[in-house]
């Protein structure tokens, strides 16, 4: 099997990397090859940005210089991290990937689209997931999830309600847009049940037999 690039979207608290981690555990349990990853981040100059992206005030960035400091990490991360496992057959697994930057810097943030779409030709070309899990949650119950996580990464959580609502808009607007690679999943079911929806789209479109 050829690799395969899936990512999975969505707002803050709407348990994205607990449903990539199983994902990842039930594709580790065939004998397929798979990468786990994420952005901002997943190769070490793109962790060395992650932390100037994720921490500090919501007004730390100016929008162009953090969309610049997001492609810059972009870059490095599908460069050292993802192309190459995908040329060894894996199937990679990212926490994140463009469609967060369109939505976020892009409809939350004022940025057009066709200035994202000019960044991502010119550092990424075309290069784009196969797959693409958009988890969608109620803003106002994701971020309360998100802020009982014991961690020091708030600084898109701080951000007003209306942008969250615009981020919730923005990745519904993606999923519609491109239905063959977007695949919309609530997330306010069990974890168990996200789960078992997930793997079956993935059975589904990318012609495997995962059990979940």
């Amino acid at each position: 099997m050829s690799g395969k690039f899936i990512t999975f979207e969505g707002g803050e608290g709407s348990s994205k990397s607990t449903q990539l981690k199983n994902v990842f555990n039930a594709i580790k349990s065939t004998n397929l090859r798979c990468v786990s990853t994420r952005e901002p981040g997943g190769s070490p100059n793109a962790e060395a940005i992650r932390d100037l992206l994720v921490n500090g005030s919501a007004d730390k960035w100016d929008p162009v210089a953090e969309t610049l400091l997001f492609y810059a990490a972009r870059l490095d991360h599908v460069t050292k991290i993802v192309k190459p496992a995908l040329a060894e057959g894996n199937i990679v697994l990212s926490d994140r990937f463009a469609d967060s930057t369109f939505v976020y810097q892009g409809i939350g943030k004022g940025l057009t689209e066709d200035y994202i779409h000019s960044l991502h030709q010119l550092t990424l070309g075309n290069f784009r997931p196969d797959l693409t899990f958009i988890l969608d949650i109620d803003p106002a119950i994701g971020l309360k999830r998100a802020l009982a996580r014991s961690h020091a990464e708030t600084r898109f959580e701080s951000m007003n309600h209306e942008f969250h609502q615009m981020v919730r808009a923005g990745f519904l607007s993606i999923a519609r847009r491109e239905p063959e690679r977007c695949v919309v999943i609530d997330a306010n079911q069990s974890p168990e049940a996200i789960t078992k929806e997930i793997i079956t789209n993935i059975n589904q479109r990318l012609n495997l037999s995962l059990a979940p």
